[in-house]
């Protein structure tokens, strides 16, 4: 009997030792270990899509404004179809190539866009882009009426209609239109056509490409008068639960800084 009671007590003993030290030990450990968690900071991501056109000031804005803000900014560009599934599960932010481009998005996907949010940034203009050392001697819309001259054309992606306009100023529709070697419907062909087909001799499009293709274009910048800019708008999407940051972001492009990067990028 004194056998039995000595041990239960023992057993108790044991029990109660035990517990108290995995007690200890629970409450010696970190908070951070015991109730992981992160900063908002850490997850926070503002996603951004749009076409490739205006994919350098709007890059490097939004690396200056992570810097700034610690809220990081994701651009991905290029032609709308490569992106488009992944935006409508996730974009914060869209913006277009011109007015009409943001205006067809919105055609298209109705639903996606916020369009009170919808704000204009700023107008670029049209220029004509040549070869290294300009071996035709392009210098002027009359130009490219000239025999032997080949013309590339992208009928689409914000450029749609833009020598037409251009060149309807001038009463030259018909002879640039003689010399259209080849049409594209984005500027990525367009520009992987200008990089394969040396025998492309002109592109009227926007001066800003000219920054982003420095190695393979000149650019042939126009009168003042002869100029024809388009806009470059941004929009939130309804789809965003991080508003507050996406419009601190939108906030941060209208500044004199973000401005200043666009102008470094060739829009006015």
């Amino acid at each position: 009997m004194k056998k039995t009671v000595f041990l239960s007590a023992l057993l108790l003993f044991v029990i109660t030792a035990t517990g108290l030290s995995a007690y200890a030990k629970m409450d010696r450990k970190p908070a951070t270990q015991a109730t992981p968690s992160s900063s908002q900071s850490d997850d926070q991501v503002i996603r951004v899509y749009g076409p490739g056109g205006p994919l350098g000031p709007i890059k490097e804005a939004a690396e200056h404004f992570s810097a700034e803000t610690g809220i990081k900014v994701e651009v991905t560009a290029g032609p709308e179809a490569n992106w488009i599934s992944q935006a409508k599960q996730d974009a914060d932010i869209i913006f277009g190539g011109s007015e009409y481009m943001l205006q067809d998005f919105i055609f298209n996907h109705p639903e996606m866009i916020d369009t009170k949010s919808r704000t204009e940034l700023y107008m670029r203009a049209a220029g004509i882009l040549v070869r290294k050392g300009n071996p035709k001697k392009i210098k002027s819309l009359e130009d490219l009426t000239k025999k032997g001259v080949k013309i590339l054309d992208v009928n689409g992606a914000g450029q749609l209609g833009l020598w037409e306009d251009m060149a309807g100023r001038k009463g030259l529709i018909e002879g640039i239109s003689q010399n259209i070697n080849l049409s594209v419907k984005s500027s990525a062909e367009g520009i992987e056509r200008w990089k394969s087909n040396s025998s492309l001799d002109a592109w009227v499009t926007y001066e800003s490409w000219h920054y982003r293709l420095k190695d393979v274009t000149d650019l042939v910048e126009l009168p003042e008068e002869e100029k024809l800019y388009r806009g470059t708008p941004i929009a939130m999407t309804n789809i965003t639960d991080q508003k507050k940051e996406a419009q601190q972001f939108i906030d941060y492009l209208k500044t004199e800084e973000g401005h200043q990067i666009f102008q470094k990028w060739g829009w006015k």
